[in-house]
């Protein structure tokens, strides 16, 4: 990775930790990478960050499988549900592979700029 493509690494971690809909896990190792950064444990950092990311991603399918789900009607709420649902459905009309939350959107960044 190039100090352009790690300076970006950086600033969107930095934001990813402060999005409301970030997981703790995901938080966790997003700290543990940002100390990691300069030092001699950095690539192997990256690698288990990189592979954090892609664990927690949500696939815009699973989301609708999810959302669509009593136990997703349960955890949103039956109407929230339902707009999840429609909206997740829209945006994989137009070719979204993944939810569009502001956490999942900013680990797509990630991973787009670390695959490079």
């Amino acid at each position: 990775m190039n100090a352009k493509q790690l300076d970006e690494v950086v600033h969107k971690t930095q934001e990813l930790i402060k999005t409301p809909t970030c997981c703790q896990e995901i938080k966790e190792m997003a700290e543990k990478w940002l100390k990691s950064v300069g030092s001699e444990n950095e690539a192997l950092m990256t690698q288990q960050y990189m592979a954090e990311l892609k664990e927690d991603i949500m696939p815009i399918d699973n989301l609708i499988a999810f959302a669509s789900s009593k136990d997703g009607q349960i955890y949103f709420s039956e109407s929230k549900a339902k707009e999840i649902v429609r909206h997740s459905q829209e945006i994989q009309a137009q070719g979204a592979q993944y939810c569009d939350c502001p956490a999942c959107t900013i680990v797509e960044d990630i991973l787009k700029t670390l695959e490079g």
